[in-house]
């Protein structure tokens, strides 16, 4: 049993911004020179991407309140409801990270690919705490998403229940891959 695809496809789209965006952000003032074409552009994707995340975001939230496939939790009720409290907080992570990164763009006025420009709408003694509290929790959420990807392959590899298919089809059907038993386990 798999999620619907949507929810896979919403799901891969957003791993791939967050760790985008993140990448982007670590690097762009390590690499181009203040006031270079280059790191402008740079700073252009990270706003583009950032707005495509915020998007996804709300998209998947939505989709998760009204049309997603429900799966049953695989393990002990604890289990269960930590995985639940996981996903909470990676979902309150992402809303916390997008805020912040919003409010950081209107304490500079940001130009993106010279075709939009945030307008100036907080004061600029707030740009540095916003952009330090912004690349604070991009680096927590991105700790917490790496914790959920390994506890993804513990479930795959380790514990052999068949969770990470779910979310990964293809793997249920991958010839060299070792075989899981299948959840819920047949009667």
């Amino acid at each position: 049993m798999t999620y619907d695809r949507a929810t896979i496809w919403l799901h891969w789209l957003t791993a791939l911004l967050v760790a985008a965006l993140w990448t982007l952000g670590q690097t762009t003032e390590l690499i181009f020179d203040k006031g270079t074409t280059g790191r402008f552009a740079m700073w252009s994707s990270h706003f583009t991407l950032g707005a495509l995340l915020a998007l996804t975001y709300v998209v998947r939230v939505i989709w998760k309140l009204a049309g997603q496939r429900r799966l049953p939790g695989v393990g002990s009720p604890g289990l269960v409801k930590l995985a639940a409290a996981g996903h909470g907080v990676l979902y309150l992570g992402l809303a916390i990270v997008l805020a912040l990164g919003i409010a950081d763009a209107l304490s500079r006025g940001s130009n993106v690919w010279g075709l939009f420009h945030y307008p100036e709408l907080i004061d600029k003694e707030w740009r540095e705490p916003l952009t330090d509290w912004h690349g604070l929790a991009a680096n927590i959420l991105l700790a917490v998403a790496a914790l959920h990807a390994l506890i993804a392959l513990v479930h795959q590899y380790l514990w052999r229940d068949g969770v990470l298919t779910r979310m990964w089809p293809a793997l249920g059907r991958c010839a060299v891959c070792p075989q899981v038993e299948s959840y819920p386990p047949a009667a």
